[in-house]
């Protein structure tokens, strides 16, 4: 196993515990929505953000790089808030080719700016097991230790894995400890093996077993927990009643925009429907046609929810085609709630 060169700076050494990441999800944490979260997040309580997963076969091919290659993109003002909070932002890669891991791993360090690269072993989904990626790697650590190998060896920043506990058992203690063996600098870890998806509670026992054997095998590596993570507060109570180095928080975004703010409190319409159009704004600058409207459907939830006349206001919006329908959607609404002299508006 290489290890970490002089040349290469492990930031994950020197962060201050506890630690707070966004994870990576599909169609929701690019470039624009990882922006917004930063812009509403507070000093230090937010630490890490993570890519869409990026398919390093798709990396590899010359002609079909484009097709994935947009789940890389940074904006420019999305790189000024990373660096004025010193917040990490982390490429995912996924896939089963040791080869393409490392052919991969050289284009990122060449052609990106990313604090660090992180292996998908966790992925559940059926359609991705079945092309023996993400979860699938649980049950087969050689090929996984050969692709954390090729993955440092093709890197010039550190490696990290996200994974589960097992696939339709938990095999915490024997996976965890191959993994903090393995080279890589950090481990989240989900709570729930691949066949409980999401549909049970998460098993936070189990993530307290993994800190234990990583602190038998390598101490030196950060651990995080992952799953059904609600509130900064709930974060903070796992990561004392486990020893972890910090959570990873996923479903828990959807619930509050606001997760990362210094003071939570309750956010009025007008906040939250400000929060909207800036998401709207940010995504159609950032995309225009190049990405499906369609996938901004998938946030107004977050925003649209909690007051009255929500319901109607939601379906509206979910009727929208594109942003300019969206936003005359929006002011209809506060037309009417103007109307209605509503006093949180």
């Amino acid at each position: 196993m290489k290890p970490l060169t002089d040349h290469i700076s492990d930031f994950w050494t020197s962060l201050s515990t506890p630690l707070f990441a966004l994870a990576p999800m599909e169609d929701v944490t690019d470039t624009s929505f990882r922006e917004l979260v930063l812009q509403t997040a507070g000093s230090n309580r937010l630490h890490l953000l993570f890519t869409e997963f990026t398919s390093v076969d798709g990396l590899c091919h010359a002609q079909g790089r484009e097709a994935v290659a947009h789940r890389l993109l940074v904006n420019k003002s999305e790189r000024v808030l990373l660096r004025s909070k010193g917040v990490k932002l982390i490429a995912q890669i996924w896939g089963n080719d040791p080869a393409k891991f490392y052919e991969a791993t050289k284009l990122i360090s060449t052609e990106y700016d990313f604090d660090g690269i992180d292996v998908n072993m966790g992925c559940p989904v059926s359609k991705v097991m079945k092309q023996n990626t993400c979860s699938a790697l649980i049950d087969q650590p050689v090929l996984a230790l050969e692709i954390i190998s090729a993955t440092i060896e093709g890197s010039t920043v550190p490696v990290s894995v996200k994974t589960r506990t097992g696939i339709r058992r938990h095999d915490t203690e024997r996976w965890i400890s191959q993994l903090a063996a393995s080279g890589v600098s950090a481990i989240t870890l989900h709570a729930r093996t691949q066949k409980m998806m999401s549909l049970v509670p998460a098993e936070w026992d189990q993530i307290s077993l993994a800190v234990n054997v990583r602190n038998q095998v390598k101490p030196s590596v950060k651990l995080l927990g992952n799953g059904d993570v609600l509130t900064y507060q709930q974060g903070l109570q796992r990561i004392a009643e486990t020893g972890a180095d910090g959570v990873m928080i996923g479903r828990g975004i959807f619930m509050d925009p606001w997760f990362f703010e210094t003071n939570p409190h309750q956010h009025t319409v007008t906040e939250k429907i400000d929060l909207l159009e800036q998401h709207i704004r940010l995504y159609t600058n950032t995309w225009g046609p190049r990405r499906n409207y369609n996938i901004l459907k998938h946030f107004f939830k977050i925003y649209v929810n909690g007051f009255a006349g929500a319901a109607a206001f939601r379906a509206a919006l979910m009727e929208t085609t594109d942003a300019g329908s969206a936003f005359e959607v929006i002011h209809q609404f506060r037309l009417l709630a103007a109307d209605n002299r509503q006093p949180e508006v």
